[in-house]
């Protein structure tokens, strides 16, 4: 039930370890600097240079190249357990052109183009089975733009329509688990034309557990690393913790996670503020009816 939140808010866009110490020139056969402190070359980083981490001191973190200490070309960044995590494309030292991130499994959880901060083009998002979730396409601008697909964990399509410029436009299909079609709906610029909706009963026999993407919405929990506001705190100290209505939480640098509407602690509606490792803002995901919708602009 966490997978989303887990692509999502523990998305590795941009978090790559920036070391304080490293080794020397002349002590190390890789990791080298230049005359002037740069780095140049190919690095590998390894536990050791990510000090309280979950890394063994001789493991992989993450490894690729630096030309004038700007990482250029593939950077790799890998889990604990010795799996990749994220496969990043670098252009003068920031994220610039394919991406992927995968679950800690090993399969594939994300994949696109990413640049100027935001996703464009063709865009998909993963089950943990590996079964396709989402097929978006982004235009430049960061917007759903183009045909639209949503899919069951049984690789059954659930929706299908167009949108424009961010928006739903023409007729959106939904379709039961079993294949049938469940409605159509007419939009215009994202508007609903509720007087020709039509609904339809499922012909085949629907499966007692659904495996929709809405009843695979992640369900939200509190953090170590989380801290939630002053109505919350209130509501913890009367028993356990169980988030419904509107919320902000917040992490140990006093940061904004998550802020938008929760039904028994999953995050429904709202945005998620994904940061890398310097407290910066580099994403800002949106969920609607707990499904991830894409990313919003990150303000200045």
């Amino acid at each position: 039930m966490n997978k989303l939140l887990h692509t999502i808010i523990a998305v590795c866009l941009f978090g790559f370890v920036h070391a304080q110490t490293f080794e020397l020139l002349g002590t190390d056969t890789i990791n080298k600097t230049d005359a002037t402190g740069k780095k140049q070359g190919k690095w590998i980083l390894y536990g050791k240079h990510k000090p309280g981490g979950c890394y063994p001191a001789d493991k992989k973190a993450e490894e690729g190249k630096y030309v004038d200490n700007r990482k250029v070309g593939i950077w790799f960044e890998y889990f604990c357990n010795g799996n990749v995590k994220c496969k990043l494309t670098f252009v003068n030292g920031r994220p610039d052109g394919y991406a992927q991130m995968f679950h800690e499994n090993g399969k594939i959880s994300e994949e696109g183009n990413w640049k100027n901060n935001r996703w464009v083009g063709n865009y998909k998002l993963y089950y943990e089975n590996g079964q396709v979730q989402h097929e978006f396409v982004f235009n430049n601008s960061g917007k759903r733009d183009g045909p639209q697909k949503y899919f069951y964990e049984n690789g059954q399509v659930a929706i299908e329509g167009n949108f424009a410029n961010g928006k739903e436009a023409g007729i959106i299909k939904e379709y039961y688990e079993t294949g049938d079609i469940k409605a159509e709906k007419n939009f215009t610029d994202g508007n609903v034309d509720v007087a020709t909706i039509k609904e339809f009963q499922p012909k085949k026999p629907i499966p007692a557990k659904s495996d929709s993407p809405l009843d695979n919405a992640p369900v939200v929990k509190v953090r170590d690393d989380e801290r939630p506001n002053e109505a919350v705190k209130k509501e913890a100290s009367k028993g356990p913790l169980v988030l419904n209505g509107e919320y902000k939480l917040y992490n140990k640098n006093k940061q904004i996670t998550k802020d938008g509407m929760f039904v028994n602690n999953r995050f429904m509606d709202g945005k998620s503020y994904i940061y890398d490792v310097n407290g910066i803002l580099q994403r800002v995901a949106v969920y609607k009816n707990g499904i991830y919708v894409g990313d919003t602009q990150v303000e200045n």
